[in-house]
C-alpha cells in the first residue's frame, strides 16, 4: 500500500474536488444518490436539477464528459431491462406510433434510467477524483467496519498478481490448442478458474502467517495525520444540501 496503487478509473487532475478529503467525498457522494433515490418518480424537474449539480461537479473535477458517458454504458443492461417495462407494464396505457404503452411501465422505465444514470454518474466521478488508496483510508476514517477495509487493502494490493497468474495461465492454455470459441472447451476454462482460487487461498494464507509473525493484531496501522477540515466537510456539503432543497422545493411545489 505504501507505493501509492491508482485504479483504471481514476484521472489525475489538479481540482479543487481532487484536493477534498476522501471521506468528504464519500459522504457526499452517498447522501447524494440517497436523494436522488428517495425522490418520487413523477418529479421530473428534480432530475433535471440533480443532472446540472453533477455537471458542475464534472467541470470542477477537470473531468472530461467523453469519459464519463463511455464508462456509464456500464449500466446498458439495466436500460435494456427499463425498454421492457412500458410493454410489459399494467394499468392505463397511452398509443404512440401505433405502440400501446403503460403509463406505470413508463414511469418505472424512467425511474431505472433517471436515477441509475445519476447514481453511476456520481460514483464515477468519486473514483476519478479519489485514488484506491485514499477510497480505503477514507473508509477507515468514516469507521467502516476493519475487516472490510482489511479486505479491500489486501485484494488491492495482490489484485495485479491474481491477474498476472490468470493472464499466465490463459496463455498456457492457448499453447496447449485451447480455443475459446468452442463450448466443448470451456473444462479448462472451469479448471483453470478453481486453481487460481487454490492460488489465492494458499498466498493468502502465506501471506496472513507472515504478518502475524511480525506483529500483525487485525488491524493496518492508521496514519495521524490527516483528516479532512471544516471547510472540506462544509464544501462536500454543497452537493447534497443542494440536492436535499432540489428534491424539497419539487415535492412541496
Amino acid at each position: 500500500m505504501g507505493a501509492g496503487h491508482a485504479h483504471p478509473l481514476y484521472l489525475d487532475r489538479p481540482s479543487a474536488v481532487h484536493r477534498l478529503a476522501p471521506e468528504v467525498k464519500i459522504l457526499a457522494t452517498l447522501l447524494f444518490t440517497i436523494v436522488v433515490v428517495a425522490t418520487p418518480r413523477e418529479e421530473l424537474g428534480a432530475f433535471a436539477g440533480y443532472a446540472l449539480l453533477l455537471a458542475g461537479v464534472t467541470a470542477l473535477a477537470r473531468v472530461p464528459a467523453s469519459w464519463l458517458a463511455k464508462r456509464a454504458t456500464i449500466e446498458l443492461p439495466f436500460v435494456l431491462l427499463a425498454v421492457a417495462l412500458p410493454f410489459a407494464g399494467h394499468g392505463p396505457r397511452v398509443d404512440w406510433l401505433g405502440l400501446s404503452l403503460s403509463v406505470d411501465g413508463l414511469y418505472g422505465a424512467w425511474n431505472i434510467v433517471a436515477k441509475g444514470t445519476l447514481g453511476v454518474l456520481a460514483s464515477l466521478l468519486l473514483a476519478a477524483s479519489t485514488t484506491m488508496r485514499d477510497l480505503i483510508l477514507g473508509l477507515d476514517r468514516l469507521r467502516c467496519p476493519a475487516v472490510f477495509t482489511q479486505i479491500a487493502t489486501f485484494m488491492l494490493r495482490y489484485l495485479d498478481i491474481l491477474a498476472d497468474d490468470a493472464r499466465r495461465m490463459r496463455i498456457a492454455r492457448l499453447s496447449r490448442g485451447y480455443d475459446p470459441r468452442f463450448l466443448w472447451q470451456v473444462k479448462a476454462f472451469a479448471v483453470s478458474v478453481g486453481s487460481l482460487f487454490l492460488r489465492a487461498y494458499e498466498r493468502g494464507e502465506r501471506v496472513y502467517l507472515a504478518m502475524v509473525s511480525r506483529g500483525y493484531d487485525g488491524r493496518l496501522p492508521r496514519p495521524e495525520a490527516g483528516g479532512a477540515t471544516a471547510a472540506q466537510w462544509a464544501q462536500s456539503a454543497v452537493l447534497p444540501a443542494s440536492a436535499a432543497v432540489i428534491a424539497l422545493a419539487a415535492v412541496l411545489g
